[in-house]
């Protein structure tokens, strides 16, 4: 196995973790000489634990254009299936590399580095690539070859994991030498019916399915140091003859294209992704010389004053920002996503009214329904301390999936300034339990049954949400302990 950098670290305990959350499904529920296959609500589960972990062990994107247009690209892509065995959903991984895995349970992950280098339908087709894994189930059948890894190795991925830093790298990189072969890669076969399946996808959904060739070229050339492979490549192992196979499938499908309408706003919105992207998760000192080496050539460019308003947001240089974001929406059709902008800076100078202001203007027209607007409306009106306008807000967004996480956690703050603590309690266990820290949710899902009394609708609706496997598990230690307990307001 090749020398793993050590910026790279977070990526062998992801993937030790996969290993051994694989391999407990068979050791665990498999009896020996038996075939074990995994369920789709077992999988569902594992890949529930997997983006939990995730969320805490890589960075997640975080800006609520980039999500809501990889999620709707993958929601378009998806809407063209015959069948879905998972609910699919879709992420941006804040790192360089060029890589895109499918986890188990239908969430799809790309990496910024490989979104950058990608046009659209490069970038559409690998999620093609990836979702045909998924509805394939070859996730699922890691897990027969699963057995083939022996009690040592995952022993060693579990101490390496739960010991961490060099020495903990050290013995998980030692175990994934003796495991890889069986659990990282996909085999020819899958690759070669993903490549099939995924091609057919992209072509159905409109997309160019020949752009395949030049993605896994651009993956390929970016190999730039001998000793490296660029991850991808080590998951999906590339080669002539994969190559030749998909230039046949090509012949097939792209004697029939299918034109989509649909697909226009995908491509007119992708420079306003990559501006975005480039802006907050690159380099921000080598963005902003770029952006402006841009500005030189053409004073006017809207992504350029785009991506400079973003940086100097970062920088808590409002003031610079919204000049730059008023210029910006100069050059758009549709200035709506920089609004949005503007109303959270001038949330960050404190400024809740003029926020408020441009949301409502923006709500009311054909927004209505934008989660991220109420979101930063709710937001505003919790600064000015109008909690009960907050939470109506936050309550109505509760419907409306995909639900982030932290909208959980301010609904507990809001319910809890208005001193209704049965639901501040209650809102708080949620988000714990969203965010894998069950023993804090635990106790805060107690506390609310202790303090919703006689309410017998209000105690199913806290049990529900607790679920049978934390009801079931019994707690270490004293409950007295306020441990994980946010400071009642």
């Amino acid at each position: 196995m090749k020398r793993i950098k050590k910026r790279d670290n977070h990526i062998i305990h992801i993937i030790a973790l996969i290993i051994i959350s694989l391999s407990s499904f068979i050791y665990l529920q498999g009896k020996p000489g038996t075939a074990f296959c995994m369920s789709i609500d077992a999988e569902e589960k594992l890949g529930r634990q997997f983006l939990a972990e995730v969320k805490q062990q890589l960075n997640l994107v975080d800006d609520d254009f980039a999500q809501e247009y990889i999620s709707n690209l993958g929601g378009y892509l998806t809407s063209h299936l015959d069948s879905r065995p998972f609910p699919f959903n879709f992420y941006i991984i804040d790192n360089n590399q060029l890589n895109a895995f499918a986890a188990p349970g239908g969430h799809i992950f790309l990496y910024t580095g490989l979104i950058e280098i990608m046009d659209l339908d490069q970038l559409a087709d690998i999620i093609c690539h990836e979702m045909a894994h998924v509805t394939l189930r070859h996730i699922s059948n890691q897990v027969e070859k699963g057995k083939m890894v022996s009690l040592a190795t995952m022993a060693g991925l579990l101490a390496g994991a739960i010991l961490g830093g060099e020495a903990g790298d050290a013995m998980i990189t030692g175990s994934l030498a003796a495991g890889e072969q069986v659990m990282l890669s996909y085999s020819r076969e899958d690759e070669r019916q993903a490549d099939q399946i995924g091609i057919k996808y992209a072509s159905d959904s409109g997309f160019d399915p020949s752009a395949m060739i030049g993605a896994l070229t651009k993956i390929q050339q970016g190999h730039y140091n001998i000793n490296e492979i660029p991850a991808y490549l080590l998951t999906h192992p590339l080669g002539p003859e994969r190559m030749s196979y998909i230039e046949s499938l090509l012949t097939i499908f792209s004697s029939n294209p299918i034109e989509k309408d649909n697909t226009e706003h995908f491509r007119e919105d992708y420079p306003f992704l990559k501006t975005i992207l480039k802006a907050k998760y690159s380099d921000p000192r080598a963005a902003e010389r770029n952006f402006n080496e841009e500005l030189q050539k053409d004073p006017d460019s809207s992504l350029a004053h785009l991506g400079i308003a973003l940086i100097q947001k970062d920088r808590a240089e409002y003031a610079g920002a919204i000049d730059h974001f008023q210029k910006a929406m100069k050059g758009m059709s549709d200035p709506f996503p920089v609004l949005r902008y503007i109303s959270e800076t001038y949330q960050l100078m404190g400024e809740n009214e003029k926020a408020i202001e441009i949301l409502e203007n923006t709500i009311n027209s054909k927004y209505r329904n934008d989660k991220s607007s109420l979101f930063l409306l709710a937001t505003a009106y919790q600064n000015l301390e109008e909690y009960s306008k907050a939470a109506e807000i936050y309550e109505r967004l509760t419907f409306m999936e995909p639900v982030k996480d932290q909208l959980f956690y301010e609904l507990g703050m809001t319910y809890g300034r208005q001193d209704k603590l049965v639901l501040a309690h209650y809102n708080f266990g949620i988000y714990f339990k969203r965010i894998n820290r069950m023993e804090e949710s635990k106790f805060h899902f107690q506390t609310a049954m202790e303090l919703a009394g006689n309410d017998i609708a209000l105690q199913e609706k806290i049990k529900k949400a607790m679920g049978e496997d934390m009801m079931e598990r019994k707690s270490p230690g004293d409950r007295s302990s306020d441990r994980g307990r946010p400071n009642r307001p």
